[in-house]
C-alpha cells in the first residue's frame, strides 16, 4: 500500500493531439474556430428563448438545458487544449485533473438523457398532438431536466473517486487532450475491474438506454410522418429528423465505443472519437436543433428590426 501511495503522482501531462509543430498551429486555429463558434451559438440561442416569449415552450426549455450543457462542456475541455496546444508545459494537478473528468462526465451523462428527453418531446408534440399540453406541463418538464442532470452528477460522484483511488504508476504522460477515464486505466498498475464494471453499468443504464428510448421516439415520429399526405411536409419532416438522429447517433455511438472498450483503448483513435462528442456535437446542435428552426430564425429577424426601427410598431 506504501509503495501506491508512493507511485501515485500528484500532476500528469496530457500528451495532446499532436506532437508535430505545423499540425499544432492548425489544431489550435481549428479548435479556437469551433469553440468560437460554440459559445456564441449555444449563447445566441438561450438569449433569444429567454426574451421571446413565443419561444416559452417545453421544446425550447430543453434546448436551453442543452445549450448550458454544451457550453459547459467545451469550456472544460477546449481551453486547456488550445493552451496545452501550443505550450511547452502541458502539466495538469491532480485536482485540476479530477474537476475536469468530473465537469465533463456531468455534462456527458445529462446530455445523454436530455437527447432522449428532447426526442420524447417531440414524440408528444407529433404523435400526441392533442394531449401534448398535458403531457409535457411545466411539472413534468422541470422534472425530466432535473432528473437528467441528477444522473450525471451521480455518475460523476461515482466514476472520478473510482479513478483517483487507482495507483498510476506506470506512468506520468496521459496520451490524451484531456483527463478522460479510460487512458487513465491504462495508468494503472493494479487491475482495475471494479472501475470497468462501474463504466459498463454507467454506459448500460445511461447511454444505451438513452439510445434506445431516443431511436424508438424517432420510430414512431418517422412512422406518423409518413402518413402525411404532402410529399413536400413529408420531406422536411424527415430533413429535420434526419439531421437530428445524425447528431444523435454520432453522440451516442462514440460514447459506447470509448466507454464499452476500455481495456482494448486506442489513442489516436479514441483521441479523434472524443473530439467528436466533446468539441463537434456541442458547435453542431445549436445548427441543427436551432437555427434551421423557422421561429428561432423568425425571432432573431424580428428582434433586429426591432432594434432598427424602435418606432416602428
Amino acid at each position: 500500500m506504501e509503495k501506491s501511495n508512493q507511485t501515485s503522482p500528484n500532476w500528469f501531462i496530457l500528451l495532446g493531439l499532436s506532437d508535430v509543430p505545423q499540425l499544432q498551429l492548425i489544431c489550435f486555429l481549428v479548435f479556437l474556430l469551433m469553440y468560437l463558434i460554440t459559445f456564441s451559438g449555444n449563447f445566441l440561442l438561450i438569449i433569444v428563448v429567454r426574451t421571446n416569449p413565443t419561444l416559452h415552450t417545453p421544446m425550447y426549455f430543453f434546448l436551453c438545458n442543452l445549450s448550458v450543457i454544451d457550453i459547459c462542456l467545451s469550456s472544460t475541455i477546449v481551453p486547456i487544449l488550445l493552451t496545452n496546444t501550443l505550450s511547452k508545459d502541458k502539466t495538469i494537478s491532480l485536482w485540476g485533473c479530477a474537476f475536469q473528468m468530473y465537469f465533463t462526465l456531468v455534462c456527458g451523462a445529462t446530455e445523454c438523457i436530455l437527447l432522449s428527453v428532447m426526442a420524447f418531446d417531440r414524440f408528444a408534440a407529433i404523435c400526441r398532438p392533442l394531449h401534448y399540453n398535458l403531457i409535457m406541463n411545466k411539472k413534468i418538464c422541470v422534472f425530466l431536466a432535473s432528473t437528467s442532470w441528477s444522473v450525471g452528477l451521480i455518475n460523476a460522484f461515482i466514476q472520478v473517486p473510482l479513478t483517483f483511488r487507482l495507483p498510476f504508476c506506470r506512468s506520468h504522460r496521459v496520451n490524451h487532450f484531456f483527463c478522460e477515464v479510460p487512458p487513465f486505466l491504462k495508468l494503472s498498475c493494479k487491475d482495475p475491474w471494479l472501475n470497468e464494471v462501474a463504466m459498463y453499468i454507467a454506459t448500460g443504464i445511461i447511454v444505451m438506454c438513452a439510445f434506445v428510448l431516443t431511436l424508438s421516439s424517432y420510430v414512431h415520429i418517422i412512422s406518423t410522418i409518413l402518413k402525411i399526405r404532402s410529399s413536400q411536409g413529408r420531406q422536411k419532416a424527415f430533413s429535420t429528423c434526419g439531421s437530428h438522429l445524425t447528431v444523435v447517433i454520432i453522440y451516442y455511438g462514440t460514447l459506447m465505443i470509448i466507454y464499452l472498450q476500455p481495456r482494448s483503448y486506442s489513442p489516436e483513435i479514441d483521441k479523434t472519437l472524443s473530439l467528436l462528442y466533446t468539441v463537434v456535437t456541442p458547435m453542431l446542435n445549436p445548427i441543427i436543433y436551432s437555427i434551421r428552426n423557422k421561429e428561432v430564425k423568425n425571432s432573431v429577424v424580428n428582434d433586429i428590426k426591432r432594434k432598427c426601427n424602435p418606432h416602428k410598431t
